[in-house]
């Protein structure tokens, strides 16, 4: 009986410090996806340290994919910074002939790919997810393979969009977080599915701002070109 409650409150100790931790992952992911609705850099430094405590959470619940996917979170976090800090020359040129010239507009800008190329994104993840899920499936102990390995595969390539400020990858994030919602569940980790629900509509929301600042820049582009042409 003794040895009994001894486990059970070694259990209990042990999800409570888990949810506190899970708490804290939550907030500086929250604060990074704020961050980075309003494509401020300081996003990158709340998305390191999130990230670095869900790859111990998810390690500890069996989820290796999703563990692996934040080892690389990390990593893109310090790319993200450092791509977002430096402007390419040819934007540097554009910034430098616009009559509006502030600290924002040293930064990277949003950029739009053609459909015709997301659709090649989305058929080379796919094929890779699928073959990442049949390993996964056969030669690990990983739960939901398939679901956890196209997660993290469209992960991968969708912070990369998100480091690069490619508009659409707030419309990749919808269709994680979705599904995404469902394998955190199913694993008990509550507060992260919550996390998740919001997440769908911040994407969304996400999506709206970026978009709008896109058009804005090309407006003003457009404004100084024909100013150029003017003089």
């Amino acid at each position: 009986m003794s040895e009994l409650l001894s486990t059970i409150q070694q259990v209990l100790g042990e999800a409570s410090l888990m949810t506190f931790w899970e708490a804290i992952a939550v907030m500086l992911a929250l604060a990074y996806l704020i961050l980075a609705m309003r494509t401020n850099i300081w996003c990158w430094s709340a998305a390191f340290i999130s990230t670095a405590i869900y790859t111990v959470l998810f390690w500890n619940v069996s989820l290796l994919m999703e563990s692996v996917l934040n080892i690389y979170y990390m990593g893109m976090a310090v790319y993200g910074y450092w791509l977002w800090l430096h402007v390419p020359s040819s934007q540097q040129l554009n910034q430098h002939n616009s009559a509006q010239h502030n600290i924002e507009s040293h930064q990277l800008n949003i950029t739009s790919w053609s459909w015709s190329t997301h659709a090649v994104v989305i058929g080379v993840t796919s094929s890779v997810s699928l073959l990442v899920g049949y390993v996964m499936a056969n030669h690990t102990s990983a739960a939901f393979p398939y679901i956890d390995a196209a997660t993290t595969c469209f992960a991968v390539v969708t912070t990369y969009l998100v480091a690069k400020k490619v508009l659409e990858n707030w419309l990749y994030w919808v269709v994680i977080d979705f599904v995404s919602i469902y394998l955190y569940f199913q694993k008990g980790l509550m507060l992260t599915s919550g996390l998740f629900v919001l997440y769908v509509a911040m994407a969304v929301g996400g999506y709206i701002m970026w978009r709008k600042k896109y058009y804005h820049h090309i407006i003003q582009q457009d404004n100084v070109a024909q100013d150029v042409v003017g003089v």
